[in-house]
């Protein structure tokens, strides 16, 4: 079974994660989509949407976490191969919009964040629940969730791990659109079937200024320093205790160490 579809409404590429049953995240399906991404380049798609239901993506596997760290493994493979799969959706010259049913948690809110626009189902959930697992967001979520929501929101979330309802999503400048669960995607492909009639090529010029421009020139190094980060705290006790108690559904002991 495939873990992601792609398939096409005239000039609008629809992108679904297809692992249920919360399309939760490996390294396997972050690999799908990067090629998935990587075939939206083409220039007979002037527009891409992103989905997954009944959850957009839940999060890292958990499961699989608990499997590396039994294994003596230092390094978690999905962050990276997430982060990758994000900078070429980050980097299509076309609009782009993640259409987000459920939970959209850790990756799949970085993920989500990859896209232009974020249009909200009025049920979803999104957040960067990785501090709850003695982790910290490790595919771009200290990074662009501070350039969408401002420095001090967005550390209150990191340092939380809160699960943010749609409504306050809007509120905040994480969503841009909230309709009814049952509209969510009519009205995204709508908007980016809209998008596909217009001077694509003017708009891929805006986006590459904006997102050269908007974000701090360093981004590369600072994605670098997020890694680097995620990647020390991956096998430390406290995260051993986070997964463990994740996977046990109890609540964490954590020791800061």
């Amino acid at each position: 079974m495939s873990l992601v579809e792609l398939t096409r409404e005239e000039s609008v590429a629809l992108v679904r994660l297809n692992r249920p049953p919360v399309n939760a995240l490996n390294e396997e399906l972050a690999g799908d989509l990067q090629s998935a991404f990587e075939e939206c380049r083409s220039s007979d798609i002037r527009a891409v949407v992103v989905t997954g239901q009944p959850n957009f993506a839940a999060g890292a596997d958990i499961k699989r976490f608990k499997e590396q760290l039994d294994e003596g493994e230092e390094t978690d493979a999905t962050a990276a191969a997430l982060v990758d799969a994000i900078a070429v959706l980050e980097s299509l010259e076309k609009p782009t919009i993640a259409a987000v049913h459920g939970f959209a948690l850790g990756g799949g809110l970085e993920l989500a964040m990859g896209a232009d626009f974020r249009y909200l189902a009025d049920d979803a959930r999104v957040g960067q629940p990785e501090i709850l697992l003695g982790l910290i967001p490790g595919a771009g979520g200290t990074q662009r969730l501070t350039r969408l929501i401002g420095y001090q929101r967005a550390k209150k979330l990191i340092f939380s791990g809160r699960h943010v309802p749609a409504g306050e999503a809007l509120e905040i400048g994480l969503a841009d659109q909230v309709a009814s669960a049952d509209d969510i995607l009519e009205l995204a492909m709508r908007d980016a079937a809209e998008f596909s009639s217009m001077a694509t090529l003017a708009i891929a010029r805006a986006k590459k200024v904006l997102n050269e421009t908007g974000a701090s020139r360093e981004f590369g190094a600072d994605m670098a320093k997020e890694a680097a980060a995620f990647q020390r705290l991956f096998g430390t006790e406290d995260s051993r205790e986070g997964v463990a108690a994740f996977i046990e559904k109890r609540d964490a002991d954590f020791k800061g160490e």
